[in-house]
């Protein structure tokens, strides 16, 4: 598995991300063999949110033995200090660790979030301290607004961003490219997610139950769009939460290679008159 370097961490993370919300759901056997089985693999990028049901749970428990192999990142949704405090510790029981290496913001999207954020009592406080106590040993954001994570990126210094970075987003919603140079400008780690996004889906769809937008359905173009997103100035990407694309990405991982120009106009061709899930 290839191996890159988080920014400024000097952290060498895998190219393909653990995404927690793949055990969600899921029966404890089964994620202990998924998780044991992506280590043996060469993945040592483990994300996990509270928001993901009971993925943390069955998370932790797969993770006992194999915590020293891996770089776990963990999220809140709180904005205040007092509210992120009450999910960090009780992220710490589920996921049965005392620490995490990086630990986020989690959808960062609307000036409410970032005003409370930033303000005094704010999560940006507990980032602070718990930085300085050890508990956590990166920081970061993940953000649904270009806006909003071009101002937090100067708001704070963090050591990391999580951020969609997808073929549609970029050709037809002008949404990511300037968030991640700024971000490498800085020297801050750019982490990728909805790299295999293809779309909006309605609120009755179904289909894929741990996405909230509809994937792209043809596996090779799914590849593709992988390898787009790679080929960005990116340390890693985590695949979409339904399991079934897990396995692609593991394959483009562990085959890869930059992508051609011919293949980005295959992409741009593709995209026409397709709705992006986030536009700038």
């Amino acid at each position: 598995m290839i191996k890159r370097t988080l920014g400024k961490t000097g952290e060498e993370l895998s190219i393909i991300g653990f995404g927690g919300i793949l055990v969600m759901n899921m029966e404890q056997s089964k994620a202990n063999n998924l998780v044991s089985d992506a280590i043996d693999r060469g993945i040592n990028y483990f994300d996990v949110s509270p928001s993901y049901g009971d993925a943390e749970i069955k998370l932790g428990n797969a993770l006992v033995g194999k915590r020293d192999k891996i770089f776990l990142a963990c999220k809140t949704d709180g904005r205040t200090e007092e509210s992120a405090l009450k999910e960090m510790t009780e992220s710490f029981k589920r996921l049965k660790t005392d620490y995490f290496d990086l630990y986020q913001l989690h959808e960062m999207k609307t000036e409410d979030d970032y005003n409370k954020a930033i303000s005094p009592g704010g999560v940006l406080e507990l980032l602070d301290k718990a930085k300085k106590e050890g508990k956590i040993r990166y920081t970061g954001f993940s953000a649904h607004s270009v806006d909003i994570a071009l101002k937090l990126l100067d708001s704070f210094d963090f050591d990391a961003i999580l951020f969609p970075v997808n073929f549609v987003n970029y050709f037809n919603g002008n949404f990511g490219p300037q968030v991640i140079e700024k971000a490498k400008s800085k020297n801050i780690g750019r982490l990728a997610i909805k790299a295999m996004a293809f779309t909006t889906k309605s609120q009755y769809d179904t289909s894929h139950p741990k996405t909230w937008y509809m994937p792209i359905e043809d596996k090779e173009v799914a590849k593709l769009a992988l390898r787009f997103t790679l080929s960005q100035p990116i340390t890693a990407a985590i695949p979409p939460g339904d399991e079934s694309y897990f396995p692609i990405a593991l394959e483009v991982a562990e085959n890869y290679k930059e992508i051609t120009e011919d293949e980005i106009n295959h992409l741009r061709e593709f995209a026409k008159g397709i709705e992006p899930i986030f536009h700038a």
